[in-house]
């Protein structure tokens, strides 16, 4: 079990992603995953040495962030992959299937929700979500740009609960 930190939308913002960071890890994020429009190098450098998965946005470019993300020792899983986390022994299933991808490409969506994830990551819309479409439950963090409020989630995989964090307090 494990809790991981949801970031996305910083548009290469490097001040407010490393405070988004550093909150996350501070509260127990093990991971981090950061689901896109990353904006800069500048973002992907505050994720070097710290277990994280990163997809692409509209706004990145996505061949040369992803190089220098596999340079970083980041694991670039564009435009879309499943993540499976154990959950905890006893809830019926063995593990937590996750989809993570931006957002922007429907196709990508429906393809996660086709594969029946548990749970859909997706950022884009700069807007904090938590609901269920069908069985699964989709959440966005929020943005940490161009947002009125700058948020990261953090999700514990044991218990199934989600914090938004307002990182500029």
């Amino acid at each position: 079990m494990e809790r991981i930190g949801v970031i996305s939308d910083t548009h290469g913002r490097r001040e407010r992603a490393q405070r988004a960071i550093d909150v996350l890890l501070s509260r127990g994020a093990t991971r981090i995953i950061h689901l896109g429009d990353v904006g800069s190098e500048d973002v992907l450098d505050l994720l070097a040495g710290i277990p994280s998965i990163v997809v692409f946005g509209n706004c990145d470019d996505d061949r040369g962030l992803a190089r220098y993300a596999g340079f970083l020792g980041i694991e670039v899983a564009h435009p879309a992959t499943i993540v499976e986390l154990k959950r905890p022994p006893g809830s019926g299933q063995p593990t937590l299937r996750v989809g993570i991808t931006h957002g922007h490409l429907e196709r990508e969506v429906d393809r996660l929700f086709a594969e029946k994830v548990d749970i859909l990551l997706h950022g884009h819309t700069h807007a904090i979500r938590n609901d269920l479409v069908g069985p699964t439950r989709v959440m966005n963090p929020g943005a940490l740009h161009r947002a009125p409020q700058h948020t990261a989630l953090l999700f514990d995989t044991a218990t199934l609960e989600a914090e938004w964090i307002d990182v500029d307090r």
